[in-house]
């Protein structure tokens, strides 16, 4: 690491460019490890203080607001909430060790007062204590201050889905996720590649979601050779689902139609065995190489790849060419706030209902381009009613030639999650992240 930055300092830089440019937590993340070549401890910590101190942004604020008086600059906020995460949530760092990186860092970033003021406000805390949560009366604000969920999102889920499982949701949504991983059977099968992994040194387990998936106790897959040569992807269990419930065959000829990554896509061509042909579509080129570069490490030559707005597709197919067609929408994430978790301030009620305007504009494109019989399969990575089955009502309301089908295809394992021919995942389910799927045939 490079002598002139701390991990802390990093951090505080990555927290500060998540709030001014709306950037993404994750992506920042991987372009700061690699920029300043960052191993180890290194990463671990600069990992845990980022995200940790993104989730639980509201309770630290909570926390600090009976120390601080007036307007603070936002840098100098941000360097309190990380100090406080450490004292809070970190028992292996003594709090000498966080006022010392703290008036250091402050002394750094600004002068004699601001730093005074830090290491005022943190001694204050230590020496009075947290206020309590139990002060906040309202059960929608608790639940919104104690996980760090905004009050409208807490409003919203709790009339979607009640005051019990939306809490239970918030607080899954703290926890950090396993890595989990798909295995190319194509080119391996998953006791050979468990064995492979645990010789690398990887901690690894079956998933008892999925028979082609894998999770990771200890190490990043992403890292491992086998991942380079092409043995497995990483992706979640219940992204996973989306692909087994097209129900493909090898000859067939499918449409993903919001295709980056390129996660689903690869999995579709892996479960046609390399046959058939899987179309790839993605309104941005730079997210289409991506989709390339996956195909080519997983050896899989039967994914055509095309930058072009979806809601276009009718212009270069015609009607009736496919025989299955995904739409894995573009959604507001909230299924995922585990591993991004800066999505869940920017959102707003509005964003939702853009959306799901979005949303219908793609189905409704593609719809025509299905053969007669044929599956069209919708999927977002939210849990949002409005997003999920408003959609998929209006869709069929819309479209009198499509009618609901059943998922009872769906590994036996998540069954219980299937209600009307639709599934919904929580986070809290079985630990992957929150997905919605809804499978439709073209009546014949």
């Amino acid at each position: 690491m490079s002598k002139k930055k701390s991990v802390r300092e990093v951090a505080l830089e990555v927290i500060e460019a998540v709030e001014k440019n709306q950037s993404y937590s994750n992506l920042l993340l991987n372009n700061v490890i690699e920029k300043y070549n960052l191993a180890g401890p290194d990463v671990g910590l600069l990992t845990e203080l980022t995200y940790g101190t993104i989730q639980r942004k509201m309770t630290l604020d909570f926390y600090l607001a009976p120390f601080t008086n007036g307007k603070l600059e936002p840098w100098v906020r941000n360097l309190l909430r990380i100090s406080l995460y450490q004292m809070v949530y970190l028992d292996k760092i003594p709090d000498r060790a966080v006022f010392y990186e703290a008036v250091e860092l402050a002394k750094k970033r600004g002068h004699k007062g601001i730093s005074g003021l830090v290491n005022g406000v943190l001694r204050s805390v230590q020496r009075k204590g947290l206020p309590s949560l139990d002060s906040i009366e309202d059960p929608h604000e608790r639940i919104s201050i104690e996980t760090s969920h905004p009050l409208w999102l807490v409003k919203r889920w709790s009339e979607q889905f009640g005051i019990e499982k939306t809490k239970e949701m918030c607080e899954t949504n703290l926890l950090v996720p396993l890595q989990t991983a798909r295995v190319n059977h194509t080119v391996t099968n998953r006791d050979s590649l468990v064995s492979l992994l645990q010789e690398e040194g990887f901690m690894i387990e079956e998933s008892p979601i999925l028979n082609e998936a894998i999770r990771s106790k200890k190490g990043n897959l992403a890292r491992s050779e086998y991942f380079k040569k092409g043995s497995m992807t990483i992706q979640d269990e219940s992204s996973m689902l989306v692909a087994h419930s097209l129900m493909v065959e090898d000859d067939f000829k499918i449409l993903d139609a919001c295709a980056a990554p390129g996660g689903k896509t690869t999995h579709i061509a892996e479960l046609m065995n390399g046959n058939g042909q899987v179309h790839a579509l993605d309104l941005h080129p730079h997210k289409v190489k991506l989709i390339k570069q996956n195909a080519e490490r997983l050896k899989l030559s039967n994914i055509v790849t095309q930058a072009i707005d979806s809601r276009k597709a009718g212009d270069i197919f015609e009607e009736s060419y496919f025989d299955r067609i995904l739409v894995d929408a573009p959604c507001s994430g909230l299924g995922v706030l585990r591993r991004k978790p800066d999505i869940k301030y920017s959102k707003k009620p509005g964003d939702l209902n853009q959306l799901q305007r979005i949303q219908l504009e793609i189905l409704d494109s593609v719809a025509p381009l299905l053969k007669k019989d044929g599956l069209l399969v919708y999927s977002t990575c939210t849990v949002d009613k409005n997003e999920n089955e408003g959609t998929t009502t209006k869709f069929l309301e819309d479209h009198p030639e499509f009618e609901t089908y059943s998922l009872m295809h769906l590994p036996e394992t998540v069954h219980p999650f299937i209600s009307e021919n639709s599934l919904q995942i929580f986070p809290q389910d079985f630990g992957g992240d929150g997905f919605f799927i809804s499978c439709f045939r073209k009546k014949i």
